[in-house]
């Protein structure tokens, strides 16, 4: 070695990059292969969160980076540890979420030789990750993590994994080179000039315009300029359930969420336009119901997207945009002010009368899970950060909870996550810890990372746990119901534990609420109280998530609409 230079482990030139990265809080679970990066963190500034099961551990790094937009990073040991992580990688992926995952592997001369806790997380996880590393030499690190952390949180997000032997953690080296070398990486800016162009002349000339916008919009922090474009030449506006709070609740140009179980106004609005601006979405079968082809056929399609590859993969689109989603509408805006805005007037009677003919409607004489969900919005503020498990209670909240800000409304969208909701929630306390963080979950998710609790009440986490109580799985119930003649299978969650006993056993307080009356007193107790609160509401079986598109239906054919 160079004399003058001090030499470090591989372990704590790892946490010296992560710091250098803005690192604060890592969620992980140790293991054999990591004892040389669990005793340097005793000497690092990083705050580590012991989950109690590594799903949990990259669920939460992935509510972390819901509601800040920095990259979340989690931590897990070899083998078992590694490959429990995969249902939160491919979560984060599909929805576009910034991770850095680092895992433990058995040392490198015993790679490939089926070792104790040996597993190629590097090949498994190909498909799900935007890269990944396998670190084979320690002088590599400082620049690996750089890159990993760019490639994370740039052009469209995702997760990145680093794979680290124990020998490169525990080796002595010389600090090295942190000069990203990733050659053919490019991150896409403004789009094309002329396309824009094009886009505000199709704006001018049409009569029946809608905005479609996706999660793409939240992540480019296009929110404010979506809302000054839809205000100046007056566009209703429909958004994804990854898209909630990209427009704010209530704004009278927001037709509601589009899709499967959209609002009919927002349904309608998209098939008979004669103009859809896309921003950041990827046409899920969610929203299309699979059938590109009979999606909006009487419009103009324009697609702003960040990735090129989204880019008429299930749509015609007519005008594709490829771009960060705020720069191409900044100067969208900028380009309008050489045409004539469109003429809406009578599209917005047509608009007006689907929204007023066509409300969410559910019973308010009894206690409903809509009716709970109300309540918290009324009761909480508009920095509340509500974070939804998967299921019914995912889609009434996304139907019926008052997203005004970008940012506070965290679910899992395109994997659709059981289990996700909990650890979620308990990364964005962390992430956040000003603002509260409620989660609205059911029995059948509740159970999936239910361990987490214990995390939770360790670190005082004053999470406000909404469970929604119907002794079924909903989802599929409903399902059965609708589209498979009431032959029910398999739904009925017949022992579910006392879940106040459950909580308490933890040391996390618990109410029960059986009754309409007790509901708003008991959210209010909950949100007053300084700890975690598990609220447990007991709903009917019975109700269903309303409309719905059925399978292979375009989505003006709704049921219960």
């Amino acid at each position: 070695m160079n004399a003058g230079k001090k030499s470090l482990k591989g372990a704590t030139l790892l946490l010296e990059a992560l710091e250098k990265e803005g690192v604060d809080v890592i969620f992980g679970y140790p293991g054999g292969v990591l004892l040389p990066l669990y005793d340097a963190l005793l000497d690092s500034s990083v705050r580590h969160i012991l989950v109690r099961h590594e799903q949990g551990g990259v669920h939460a790094a992935d509510g972390y980076a819901r509601v800040t937009g920095k990259v979340g990073v989690c931590l897990a040991t070899s083998g078992p540890g590694a490959t429990n992580l995969v249902t939160g990688i491919a979560n984060a992926y599909m929805d576009s979420i910034p991770l850095v995952v680092l895992t433990g592997q058995v040392v490198t001369s015993l790679l490939g030789t089926d070792s104790f806790q040996e597993a190629d997380i590097t090949g498994i996880t190909t498909p799900i990750t935007k890269h990944s590393y396998l670190v084979k030499d320690a002088r590599e690190i400082p620049r690996i993590v750089k890159e990993a952390f760019y490639l994370a949180g740039t052009g469209r997000p995702g997760p990145v994994l680093i794979d680290l032997p124990k020998d490169i953690l525990a080796a002595e080296i010389e600090p090295f080179s942190t000069e990203m070398n990733l050659k053919g990486y490019h991150v896409p800016g403004k789009g094309d000039s002329d396309k824009i162009a094009e886009v505000a002349k199709a704006l001018s000339e049409c009569s029946k315009p809608v905005i479609y916008a996706g999660g793409g919009v939240i992540t480019a922090g296009a929110g404010a300029v979506l809302k000054q474009l839809a205000e100046k030449a007056s566009l209703p506006v429909v958004t994804t359930l990854m898209g909630i709070g990209c427009f704010p609740y209530g704004h009278p140009n927001l037709l509601g969420m589009v899709g499967l179980h959209g609002a009919v106004a927002a349904n309608y609005a998209v098939d008979d336009c004669d103009l859809l601006i896309a921003v950041g979405v990827r046409f899920d079968d969610r929203v299309t119901s699979g059938l590109g082809h009979l999606f909006a056929t009487r419009a103009k399609i324009i697609h702003i997207d960040i990735d090129l590859a989204e880019i008429a993969k299930v749509v015609r689109t007519h005008i594709p945009i490829v771009g960060d989603a705020r720069l191409v509408l900044e100067e969208l805006l900028e380009a309008l002010a050489g045409f004539q805005l469109p003429q809406v007037a009578d599209w917005w009677d047509q608009l007006r009368s689907w929204k007023n003919y066509y409300p969410m409607r559910y019973d308010k004489d009894r206690l409903t899970a809509q009716l709970v969900i109300e309540c918290i919005g009324e009761l909480a503020n508009e920095d509340t950060m509500v974070i939804t498990d998967v299921g019914q209670h995912q889609m009434w909240a996304a139907q019926v909870y008052p997203v005004v800000k970008s940012r506070n409304f965290a679910t899992s969208g395109g994997l659709g996550t059981m289990g996700f909701g909990l650890p979620a929630a308990m990364g964005a306390q962390i992430a956040r810890p000003d603002d509260m963080a409620v989660l609205i979950t059911g029995d059948g998710s509740f159970q999936m990372c239910i361990q987490e609790l214990a995390t939770i009440a360790h670190n005082k986490l004053p999470v406000k746990i909404v469970l929604l109580n119907n002794g079924v799985l909903g989802m599929v119930r409903q399902l059965q119901k609708y589209f498979s003649g009431e032959r029910y299978n398999q739904i009925d969650l017949q022992g579910n534990p006392d879940f106040i006993k459950v909580a308490e056993a933890y040391g996390i307080h618990g109410i029960r609420v059986d009754s309409l009356e007790q509901v708003r007193s008991a959210i209010s107790e909950a949100f007053e109280h300084p700890g975690p609160v598990l609220l447990e509401f007991a709903i009917s079986p019975n109700d269903d998530v309303l409309p719905i598109v059925p399978p292979g239906k375009p989505i003006t054919e709704m049921l219960g609409g």
